[in-house]
């Protein structure tokens, strides 16, 4: 088993009496990225000290390290703002037939449901939502007995936001690739937090959004796109992204060549002086921490969490049908309605999704932390 990474409280700025246990909402940022950020920003007051070349080093220098993080090639990666812009690229690219059917799954989060039922709409394709029937089968046993013939297209994620229930992707890639469907992903709520291997993967697209598990700032992520995308169409038209791009005085010839590999994707104004810097910085700590590490550290803690919340009448998913960074726990019928705010009260910091509380710490958290919420959830319910 590898080493647990010790705590990490002293690399964020989160105040001793503060248990944030909501990274799943939004991670913070380590400090070093925020000074990145702030030394990104501040060159925006004296712009004539940005020269052209700037345009392009961020984007170089992160666009591999994102690729170290999925096992995946820099060429594949592209920059987005945001998870939907990244869905709807992909939307953009999957051919479907009249009757073919789009599979997510049940409670999928929203922006990675609209931008499919506007594509069933397109196409005449059928939008299926998979669910588990409760106690005969996991959800990845639902969504690998949906695929068949007829499926075009599974979009889902690693795991789910309301409560982290996993799916076994290696399982799911295997059927797709077997029946000859399209495999879109959103990785938002496990990326830089559970390992994904895109190699073995093999999804058509990927995306995640770099302000939850990356601990990055918000409107900045990132999309994966199979080798077999690679020459597809881009969600829109900018300069930067055309061949010749870095030579600012011939902007002007006009040329339809696009530059190579997953570029040709990326989002306009891709090169935010503030942003990139902030993420690869988060990117790089990640990296040093390495995922596998950060999964085994998160799992190990959450297991004992898990069985405190258990003790309480609170239990969770079982190990094995969860995301190690993910705590979804059952409420009781005793639960007030105004739970999470009555924490919030005690500067505990989780959020609910339903019927369920979902609690999601980081290496930030300490003993005290999950102490504290305990001795709260006994009293408050």
């Amino acid at each position: 088993m590898t080493d647990l990474i010790p705590n990490q409280r002293h690399l964020f700025d989160i105040p001793a009496e503060v248990a944030y246990l909501n990274c799943a909402t939004m991670g913070p940022m380590p400090i070093a990225a925020l000074e990145a950020g702030r030394a990104g920003l501040a060159r925006k007051a004296q712009p004539w000290g940005i020269t052209s070349d700037d345009f392009f080093k961020d984007t170089a220098s992160l666009r591999p390290k994102l690729a170290q993080l999925i096992n995946a090639r820099g060429e594949q990666i592209a920059f987005v703002p945001s998870a939907s812009y990244a869905l709807a690229t992909a939307a953009q690219n999957i051919t479907l037939k009249a009757g073919q059917d789009i599979l997510i799954m049940a409670d999928q989060f929203p922006s990675n449901v609209y931008v499919w039922r506007d594509l069933a709409a397109r196409t005449g394709a059928k939008l299926q939502t998979v669910a588990a029937p409760d106690g005969k089968m996991s959800l990845s046993d639902a969504m690998l007995e949906a695929i068949g013939p007829q499926t075009g297209l599974v979009a889902c994620a690693q795991v789910r936001w309301t409560d982290g229930t996993r799916l076994d992707l290696e399982a799911i890639s295997d059927k797709c690739r077997s029946v000859g469907a399209a495999l879109v992903l959103d990785l938002t709520q496990s990326c830089g937090a559970m390992a994904f291997d895109a190699t073995r993967i093999q999804p058509d697209f990927m995306v995640a959004a770099g302000y939850k598990w990356m601990l990055g700032p918000y409107s900045a992520g990132f999309m994966y796109v199979g080798e077999q995308h690679l020459g597809g169409q881009p969600l829109e038209h900018n300069w930067i992204t055309r061949a010749g791009s870095t030579d600012f005085t011939q902007l002007i010839n006009y040329t339809d060549e696009l530059g190579a590999g997953a570029e040709r994707f990326d989002m306009g104004e891709r090169s935010n002086f503030a942003l990139l810097p902030a993420l690869e910085a988060a990117v790089d700590l990640l990296l040093d921490w390495t995922v596998e590490r950060v999964e085994q550290t998160l799992g190990a803690h959450n297991r004992q969490l898990a069985a405190r919340l258990a003790e309480i009448g609170m239990p969770c998913p079982d190990n094995a049908d969860r995301g190690p960074h993910y705590l979804g726990a059952s409420l009781p019928a005793s639960a007030p309605a105004d739970l999470t705010e009555r924490l919030k009260a005690d500067n505990i910091h989780v959020s609910r999704r339903g019927n369920t509380l979902r609690i999601t710490p980081h290496l930030y958290n300490t003993t005290d932390d999950t102490a504290r919420l305990i001795e709260a959830l006994k009293r408050l319910i």
